[in-house]
């Protein structure tokens, strides 16, 4: 078999891209409608003088193209199948726009106009001229028009919402998708700095070493400065990879600590703020740990000491000691329904202070509760 010749093929894969487009669906949409309807004309053009068979099927083939429009602009086709009813009597083409509304506009929009239909419907029944085919009475014609008018756009509904939760289970595989690469980012981040981190602590060290060997000598500033090089290339490490592993959007610093007063406020423990203002120079990935130990110890005084005040202290006693302290009283009775909790807050706090080379201490001291963490500032 001889292949086809390149326009032929380039032509093929353009028109098979639209055979399957949602253009191409309503251009088959308006070809269906047409085709019913064309079944009609010998009775239209019976039916009123003004028409003959050809000028019957060029109106009826104006109105069915403008289901092309069904999805950007459903309320043309629905308008011109209103007036076809109204002129020619023709109900095929109220279905295909009344099942395009319930599609492309849901259930509200369908609704409305399933009752404008019938409303339209009704009036043209009192008018004269109506076909007796389409009832002689009000009941031969409730029972023909309504029908037609509540199973289009019943169609279209479940349409509509099948749509939907097909829309709705794409973004589940996509938020899924999102999250496994995710996770692997996190997994090679932390290959990356365990692996990266130790090799620098290494180098640090031996530059240490190399420097204390050549005391006197004119290559120790040189070991010297390697090794602050190293220690400051392993706490930007630190400051990229660690901090975006443990929270990817970012965690508030010291910046967030009134929005979680404020809300703790809400919560009717109102919370005392003492802030040094040299804190605020601490690196993001410290400022991130500030953050969350205050975040644990106000949950937790919400849940244990609800009403109570909080006192929030966080001080620097010299450039390389942050201290974090937050006390609240202990409540004369506990709550009456005892508080829902994992039991890990503390504990994963506490794992997140130590990996920083801090510690926690928490307990009841002098009719409060106190919690005292500490860590490094790394501000020299």
């Amino acid at each position: 078999m001889l292949p086809l010749p390149a326009p032929v093929r380039a032509l093929r894969r353009r028109v098979d891209r639209w055979a399957v487009s949602p253009r191409a669906m309503d251009v088959v949409a308006a070809v269906f409608a047409f085709g019913l309807m064309v079944l009609d004309v010998p009775g239209l053009a019976r039916a009123d003088n003004s028409l003959t068979g050809i000028t019957a099927t060029l109106v009826l083939a104006a109105g069915a193209s403008t289901l092309v429009l069904r999805r950007k602009a459903p309320w043309v086709p629905f308008a011109v199948a209103i007036f076809l009813m109204g002129w020619l009597h023709e109900l095929t083409m109220i279905q295909f726009a009344l099942y395009s509304l319930g599609r492309f506009r849901g259930r509200r929009v369908s609704m409305l106009a399933t009752a404008l239909y019938v409303a339209a419907a009704y009036v043209y029944f009192n008018l004269p001229g109506w076909p007796e085919r389409h009832g002689e009475t009000l009941s031969d014609f409730l029972s023909l028009v309504v029908p037609i008018g509540v199973l289009a756009a019943g169609v279209g509904i479940a349409a509509y919402r099948h749509d939907l939760v097909r829309a709705l289970e794409v973004q589940r595989r996509e938020a899924a998708a999102r999250q496994a690469v995710q996770e692997e980012r996190i997994s090679v981040g932390r290959d990356v700095h365990d692996l990266v981190g130790r090799e620098l602590t290494l180098l640090a060290v031996r530059a240490e070493v190399l420097s204390v060997r050549a005391r006197g000598e004119a290559h120790q500033q040189d070991f010297e400065e390697l090794a602050e090089t190293a220690r400051r290339a392993h706490r930007m490490l630190n400051e990229t990879i660690v901090r975006r592993i443990d929270d990817p959007a970012g965690t508030p610093g010291l910046d967030g600590l009134g929005a979680l007063a404020e809300e703790s406020e809400r919560m009717g423990s109102p919370v005392r703020l003492e802030v040094a203002e040299e804190a605020k120079a601490l690196s993001p990935l410290r400022q991130t740990a500030v953050h969350r130990v205050v975040r644990e110890c106000l949950t937790n005084a919400a849940k244990h000491a609800p009403g109570l005040p909080v006192t929030v202290t966080i001080t620097l006693d010299d450039p390389d000691l942050l201290a974090i302290e937050v006390r609240n009283p202990l409540p004369p009775n506990p709550p009456d329904r005892a508080p829902v909790s994992t039991g890990t807050g503390l504990v994963s706090m506490a794992e997140r202070v130590t990996s920083m080379g801090g510690a926690v201490d928490a307990g009841r001291e002098h009719g409060a509760y106190v919690v005292r963490a500490s860590l490094p500032a790394g501000l020299r």
